[in-house]
C-alpha cells in the first residue's frame, strides 16, 4: 500500500481544474492536465479512459486514453448506428453502469477467477491491482456526459484518500468539460457548415453582413446534370444516396487537396483554392491543386458509375468547371440570416464553364486562364460565348486518358475506425432515450 494522498494537493488539482472552465481550454488540455496534476500529487494512476459526448454534427463522442510516461492519445467516433444486442458491448463495464443505473463500478485485480468483465483480465495481465468506472451525465438526458476509468498497479491497490480524491477530481472535471463542449460546439459545427477556412473567419469576428475581402483564388463549380428528372426516377431515398455517392467521390477530393468547400447548393458544390499571397507561383499551386483533384474525381466517379451499372443503377452524369479570378468573399444576405461564401464574376463564369460540360464531350471544361496555369495535356473545344462575358473565351478540357495518370484505385470508401466500449454505451444511451 502506497502512502496516503493529500487532500490539500488534491484541493490544489480540483482548483486548477475549475480554472480550466474560464479560459478556452481543449478536453484533450483537460485529459491531460488533470492526469499529470495528479500524478504529481500522488495519486498513483496508470491508465486512465475518458469518453465524452462532444455535441459535433459528424461525431458522436472523443475518447482519450492516457497512461503514465506515454501521454493522451484521441480516438473521435462517427454517428453510427449499433444493435443494442451486441454482447461484447454488454459485456463492458460502461455497458454496466448504464443497465444498472449505477454512477460508479469498483473491482479489485487480486484474482483472475473474480474478474467479471473482460476488460478486467487484459488489465490483470498487464499487472494492475484496481480498476474504478464512473458515468456521469452533463444533462438529465442519457448521452450526453462522460464515461471514465481509472487504473493502478499499485500494490494494495487504491486508498481510501485516492478514491476520495478521484470521486472529488471527476465531479469537477465533468463541469469543466461540458463547458469545454459548450465552447468547442460552435467552432464544430460553423467549420463543418462552412469549411475551415471560413469557419474561421467567422470565428475570428467575420460576422456582420458585409464583412469579407476579395480574394484569388481557382475556383470550382461542380453540379449533377439532369438531376430533376433523376429525382423523379429514383424516389427520395435512392436519389439521396446517389448525390452522397457523388459528394463522396467528386466534391471530396477537392477538399482533400487543400481546397474549401465553401456550399452544397441542391445537388451542386462550390469550391475555391485560395492564392494566398497572389503570386505566380500561388496561382499556379492553386490551379494544379484543382486540376489534380477534378482528375482523381473523374476517375473515382468512373468507378462508382460502374459499380452503379452493375447494380442496375443509373449513371451519375455530372460536369466541372473550373476557373481562377478575383473572389468577393465574405457575409451577404438578410440583416438576421446570413451565409458565408464567394461570389462575384469570376465565380459566375465558373458556373457557366460547368453548364457547357453538357455540350461538350468532356466532365470538366476549364477556362483559358485556369488552364495555362495547370501541368498536364488539355484539348481545346474552341472559343465559346459565356453569358454575361462581353468576349469569347477559349475553353478547354483534360486530354484523352489525362485522367487516369492520377493514383486512384477506385472509387472512395470511407473507413471507420472501430467504436470503443465507451463510445458504444453512449451510442446505446441516446438510442434507449429516443
Amino acid at each position: 500500500m502506497g502512502t496516503e494522498t493529500s487532500i490539500t494537493l488534491i484541493d490544489k488539482v480540483s482548483d486548477w481544474v475549475v480554472s480550466q472552465a474560464l479560459i478556452d481550454v481543449s478536453l484533450e488540455q483537460l485529459v491531460s492536465g488533470t492526469c499529470e496534476r495528479l500524478t504529481a500529487a500522488g495519486v498513483p494512476i496508470v491508465r486512465v479512459n475518458f469518453t465524452f459526448s462532444v455535441l459535433h454534427p459528424l461525431y458522436g463522442a472523443k475518447g482519450f486514453q492516457w497512461r503514465r510516461g506515454s501521454g493522451t492519445t484521441i480516438d473521435q467516433y462517427r454517428h453510427v448506428q449499433i444493435d443494442d444486442e451486441d454482447s461484447r458491448f454488454q459485456a463492458s463495464p460502461y455497458f454496466y453502469l448504464v443497465d444498472k443505473g449505477l454512477d460508479h463500478l469498483r473491482r479489485r485485480l487480486n484474482n483472475e477467477n473474480d474478474l467479471d468483465f473482460p476488460i478486467l483480465k487484459d488489465l490483470y495481465e498487464e499487472n494492475f491491482t484496481d480498476y474504478l468506472a464512473f458515468s456521469r451525465n452533463f444533462e438529465d438526458q442519457p448521452g450526453k456526459g462522460m464515461f471514465g476509468s481509472w487504473a493502478t498497479n499499485q500494490i494494495g491497490g487504491f486508498s481510501e484518500t485516492d478514491i476520495i480524491a478521484l470521486l472529488r477530481i471527476q465531479k469537477r472535471l465533468a463541469v469543466t468539460a461540458k463547458v469545454a463542449v459548450l465552447k468547442n460546439l460552435a467552432h464544430n459545427a460553423i467549420t463543418t457548415y462552412l469549411g475551415n477556412d471560413a469557419g474561421n473567419r467567422v470565428m475570428d469576428g467575420q460576422i456582420r453582413r458585409g464583412d469579407g475581402e476579395t480574394i484569388r483564388a481557382a475556383i470550382v463549380m461542380g453540379d449533377i446534370r439532369g438531376s430533376t428528372q433523376m429525382a423523379e426516377d429514383l424516389g427520395r431515398q435512392s436519389y439521396i444516396d446517389a448525390l452522397n455517392t457523388f459528394f463522396d467521390n467528386v466534391a471530396s477530393p477537392f477538399s482533400e487537396a487543400g481546397g474549401e468547400i465553401l456550399s452544397f447548393v441542391g445537388d451542386g458544390f462550390l469550391a475555391i483554392f485560395p492564392c494566398n499571397n497572389n503570386t505566380k507561383q500561388d496561382r499556379m499551386k492553386a490551379c494544379r491543386k484543382a486540376s489534380q483533384a477534378a482528375f482523381v474525381a473523374t476517375v473515382q466517379m468512373r468507378a462508382a458509375n460502374a459499380e452503379r451499372v452493375a447494380k442496375g443503377e443509373p449513371e451519375i452524369k455530372y460536369g466541372l468547371g473550373m476557373h481562377i479570378g478575383n473572389v468577393m468573399f465574405g457575409n451577404v444576405g438578410l440583416i438576421d440570416r446570413l451565409t458565408f461564401s464567394a461570389f462575384g464574376s469570376a465565380v459566375n463564369e465558373a458556373a457557366r464553364l460547368e453548364s457547357l460540360t453538357k455540350e461538350f464531350d468532356s466532365h470538366i471544361i476549364a477556362s483559358d486562364e485556369f488552364r495555362s496555369r495547370c501541368s498536364g495535356n488539355w484539348r481545346s473545344f474552341g472559343q465559346q460565348e459565356l453569358r454575361g462575358v462581353g468576349h469569347k473565351v477559349e475553353i478547354f478540357g483534360p486530354a484523352i486518358g489525362e485522367c487516369e495518370k492520377t493514383i486512384c484505385t477506385g472509387p472512395k470508401t470511407t473507413h471507420q475506425k472501430p467504436l470503443s466500449d465507451a463510445e458504444n454505451v453512449v451510442l446505446l444511451q441516446q438510442a434507449k432515450s429516443a
